[in-house]
């Protein structure tokens, strides 16, 4: 039951952002009987998982995003909307101008040493581990993963990720680097995963479908306007930004991406490749075509390039700093104190999160707000 202050709300949710987290949680409260508004800044639906068309090819216009998960509540719900393929994660990493595999395995060991026993292997990086307790990222890597892998395949490359070197990071950002003894290739441990067929655009187009949506719509612009809609707001933008940064900002690693159409049936031969070398000046490179199989003369090519964070770039990966930290609880501290916002998504809740854990998220805090709705008519 709608309390006596809010049966003159037009919409029992407005749900700002239609990503994951924002769609997600707006198709479960309208498939329950509950009226939402969706609204975005942006001019597209879906977020960082936004697809766009180019020469018949789906690109990952924000870097490739490739669903996986082991929860098969999530996994259903996620089939609802798109029939997914059967793409296996496999990159690879070049650097000195050889080729290894990912994640690290009896592959990349053997393309490193030439071993070709799983206790060839374990000898080889226990001898080179650093034994003493680590003080920063370099040093935790040193102790998983030895000497030769990360010189080879993290140092330079996390240098470019996060625009310092490892020794200036803190050693919580690697808390493990998962070492494979077999010969497996296959980047996830999860049970399903796939690429939604037809692109993740399709998905979110019915993911959507029957809300009400308005896109190049900014909710701080006019916050008041957009409060007195709902009864509830279900805010997904970053936590800082919402209250006017007024505590400091919260830092965040931006990418830049150049997208390039490529007269050539197939130009790398997988969709992702690393480059680990400090001489390259980006990250990764992505081929789409390789993501849905695309038979096409032509391919689509991505080149991913860190950048600083700041005012008007957008943020993806936040640099979780102790001063950050404090910085975020502080944040966090007062968003619990609105008892009419609901704030979710990796941006509200200033950590990394992997798509499926997004929808998760969403489906559980749905999942709460049933529980507090039916409590609250017990009580009436």
């Amino acid at each position: 039951m709608t309390p006596e202050g809010d049966r003159h709300s037009r919409y029992d949710y407005l749900v700002v952002g239609c990503g994951l987290y924002g769609s997600t949680f707006a198709r479960l409260a309208t498939d329950a009987g509950l009226r939402c508004l969706v609204i975005d800044k942006r001019d597209h639906i879906g977020g960082n998982c936004h697809t766009t068309s180019r020469e018949g090819i789906h690109v990952h216009t924000y870097g490739a995003h490739i669903f996986h998960t082991s929860n098969s509540a999530v996994w259903a719900f996620m089939q609802r909307f798109a029939a997914f393929n059967n793409y296996v994660n496999s990159p690879k990493a070049i650097a000195g101008g050889k080729l290894y595999s990912l994640p690290f395995n009896m592959n990349t060991f053997h393309e490193l040493w030439q071993v070709i026993t799983p206790e060839q292997a374990r000898l080889k990086i226990d001898s080179q581990r650093f034994r003493g307790e680590p003080s920063n990222l370099e040093e935790q890597a040193l102790s998983l993963v030895g000497t030769d892998i990360y010189n080879t395949l993290i140092r330079d490359y996390t240098a470019k990720q996060w625009g310092r070197h490892p020794r200036e990071l803190p050693a919580f950002i690697i808390k493990r680097l998962p070492l494979r003894f077999t010969f497996n290739n296959n980047y996830f441990n999860d049970r399903y995963q796939g690429i939604p067929i037809g692109g993740y655009t399709a998905l979110f187009e019915k993911l959507l479908s029957g809300i009400e949506l308005r896109l190049n719509t900014d909710y701080l612009a006019d916050r008041a306007h957009f409060d007195g809609l709902a009864r509830r707001v279900v805010y997904t933008g970053c936590i800082d930004e919402f209250f006017g940064h007024d505590l400091g900002r919260l830092d965040y690693r931006s990418l830049d991406f150049e997208h390039t159409v490529i007269e050539t049936e197939n130009h790398q031969g997988n969709a992702v490749i690393n480059y680990c070398d400090a001489s390259v000046p980006y990250t990764r490179t992505i081929e789409h075509k390789h993501f849905e199989s695309v038979p096409s003369d032509v391919t689509v090519l991505t080149h991913e390039f860190p950048r600083d964070g700041g005012a008007n770039r957008i943020p993806y990966y936040p640099v979780n700093s102790p001063d950050n930290q404090r910085t975020f609880n502080l944040y966090r501290q007062r968003a619990e104190a609105i008892s009419t916002h609901i704030f979710g998504g990796r941006l509200s809740e200033y950590k990394y999160m992997d798509m499926h854990v997004v929808v998760e998220a969403a489906m559980n805090r749905f999942r709460s707000e049933q529980k507090l709705a039916a409590r609250a008519d017990a009580t009436i």
